[in-house]
């Protein structure tokens, strides 16, 4: 029997840093891809405008690469057992990323949760056009999509459980019973139930355990 849903963002959650930032690593924009990162993460630009110039400057990125880095990126410590215990006690575990389905795709093999929902970086020829589209393109995109989840599962608000750093979560947490922020943005943690600081999802588990979910 469902014991609920619980939706883990990927990017500095399920995974130990942010996919976008590793793509542009060879291209040398690394840290201007960070401060837009960071900025969309604090809530301070809108995270689709955000979206859209980070994914621009990955124009000209061979797909092979892309594919090549998304599957050896380093997952958060305690990612898989978390994942395996929740799953062992009945739940239904999502991600949902503004980040890149060939991240996330590869993740739902290697970590075992149940679906992912994340965005699609355009290419022709083999190359990043630098555009991009999908599913997680906007500020309340994550949200959005819980709730048809929810209403398509006949899973409550009350037994739905979101985990996340960014902004980008905020919309999540407006429909979850139990909110966690992990390691994130002053802007989230003032909307969370739970906060976790330490780097280690087990801590999950824990809070789960102490309040009877788990």
């Amino acid at each position: 029997m469902d014991k609920g849903l619980v939706v883990f963002d990927f990017d500095s959650t399920l995974m130990d840093g942010e996919t976008i930032e590793f793509l542009a690593e060879p291209l040398g924009l690394q840290e201007k891809v960070a401060q837009i990162t960071r900025e969309a993460m604090e809530g301070k630009i809108d995270f689709f405008e955000s979206l859209i110039k980070r994914v621009e400057l990955l124009k000209g990125l061979k797909v092979e690469e892309v594919d090549n880095i998304c599957q050896n990126l380093p997952f958060m410590k305690g990612a898989k057992e978390t994942i395996g215990q929740l799953k062992k006690g009945g739940y239904r575990v999502l991600c949902f990323s503004g980040g890149f389905r060939n991240a996330t795709s590869f993740a739902r093999e290697a970590l075992g949760f149940d679906a992912d929902f994340s965005n699609i970086l355009h290419s022709k020829n083999g190359v990043l056009t630098g555009k991009v589209g999908g599913e997680m393109m906007f500020n309340n995109s994550k949200g959005d999509l819980l709730r048809r989840l929810q209403q398509v599962l006949g899973i409550s608000e009350a037994n739905t459980i979101a985990i996340g750093d960014g902004a980008n979560d905020l919309s999540m947490f407006q429909y979850a019973g139990v909110k966690i922020a992990f390691r994130a943005k002053p802007i989230l943690k003032s909307s969370a139930d739970y906060k976790i600081e330490k780097k280690d999802l087990r801590e999950v588990l824990e809070i789960l355990s102490k309040i009877g979910r788990l």
